[in-house]
């Protein structure tokens, strides 16, 4: 089936399209230059209304608008202002915690301490002199914490009196020094003891020659000593 227009409809339906624009232009001028009041009643008139001024609404409750004149002015009841989305607030920060810091635990050290002492024992004796306690004392505190592998002792005489007598005396003077030390705790378990006698002597030879006299006595202390040694790990200080 063909349709066809005569020039008339033409002219008639070009006449409509101008008039149409015509209003449009002038609503929105209209618009441009009315006070707020008047700018929302001319947005109004964009509204398809009922005779009773009522807006018509479709099946979702949304406003019929014309196809002519101004969108309705934000806030309008078909035109509500959009709901702003609400945005949560950024987290707080993490409170800051301090790093923990570990002490390096101390590393054990093996260490050997000495003790040459000539003043333990009087002339002839085998009793620890006063002077003597103390020495050993402080050779105590400088051991201690050591955890010892193994201690040494070794006693010695002077060279008055004979060879045998001399071995026993150093003898006893050891055992002496090993009861002090057991007494202040010292474990002795891993002790080792020996009497040299007269036959290491501190004094050089061709000195304190002569009788038993109290200078020649007096010259020979040196020799009349014990020697100590222990070796051990240690905490490091």
């Amino acid at each position: 089936m063909k349709t066809s227009f005569t020039k008339k409809q033409l002219s008639l339906a070009v006449a409509c399209a101008l008039v149409l624009g015509f209003a449009s232009n002038a609503a929105r001028a209209q618009m441009a230059s009315a006070p707020e009041q008047s700018r929302a009643e001319v947005a109004d008139r964009s509204l398809v209304k009922a005779t009773g001024g009522q807006v018509w609404r479709n099946g979702f409750g949304e406003c019929w608008h014309a196809g002519f004149g101004p969108a309705p002015l934000p806030g309008a009841e078909c035109n509500p202002q959009p709901i702003a989305q609400y945005v949560a607030p950024a987290p707080a920060p993490a409170p800051y915690v301090a790093p923990v810091v570990v002490a390096a635990a101390p590393q054990p050290i093996y260490d050997k301490v000495f003790l040459d002492a000539n003043v333990l024992f009087d002339f002839d004796k085998s009793v620890l002199r006063p002077a003597g306690r103390d020495t050993l004392d402080g050779f105590i505190a400088s051991i201690k914490g050591m955890d010892s592998a193994a201690i040494r002792a070794i006693g010695y005489a002077d060279r008055l009196g004979t060879d045998t007598y001399n071995q026993a005396l150093s003898e006893r003077r050891v055992a002496t020094v090993k009861d002090y030390l057991a007494s202040k705790g010292i474990d002795m378990t891993s002790l080792q003891t020996s009497g040299k006698g007269e036959m290491a002597p501190t004094t050089a030879a061709g000195t304190c020659t002569g009788q038993q006299t109290a200078s020649n006595i007096a010259c020979l202390q040196p020799d009349r000593h014990v020697f100590i040694e222990i070796s051990g790990s240690k905490l490091r200080q």
